[in-house]
């Protein structure tokens, strides 16, 4: 198993004013994305009642980000501790590296879009926490 990362804010430039709006871009892997993104996705009108993730992928990395709303995500990279990021902020993402455990829980508006490293590829999931833990110890 490779190093583990740790999960880390990025910070988008955010172009443009108040009288006409903002637009924040992401592009060139090594600029402020470290991955090339290969697969984009986007989860909406998730109850706030529901926590969503609860796994932790062998090779994709990802960057989550609060297009509209609010999302709490809760990481845990092995002998690190747990940590919590509040995303509000559209021009925010976190990085999400692999075997890094992670759940999201959404405000109701919240709209999330996501950057991935991989294409999707159900092979690639850890669904099973004491599996990751078990992997985290190789």
């Amino acid at each position: 198993m490779p190093d583990l990362a740790r999960p880390f804010l990025i910070e988008f430039p955010k172009l443009g004013a108040p009288e006409i709006g903002y637009i924040s871009v992401a592009e060139n892997a090594g600029d402020l994305l470290p991955f090339a993104v290969q697969r984009v996705f986007w989860t909406y009108y998730t109850p706030e009642s529901i926590v969503r993730g609860r796994h932790a992928h062998h090779r994709t990395a990802q960057v989550l980000i609060a297009a509209t709303g609010r999302i709490t995500v809760t990481t845990e990279v092995a002998g690190e501790p747990i940590e919590t990021f509040r995303l509000e902020n559209p021009r925010v993402g976190l990085y999400v590296p692999p075997y890094c455990w992670h759940t999201m829980q959404y405000s109701h508006t919240a709209v999330q879009l996501v950057l991935a490293s991989q294409p999707y590829d159900e092979a690639d999931y850890i669904r099973d926490y004491d599996q990751l833990r078990a992997l985290w110890r190789q």
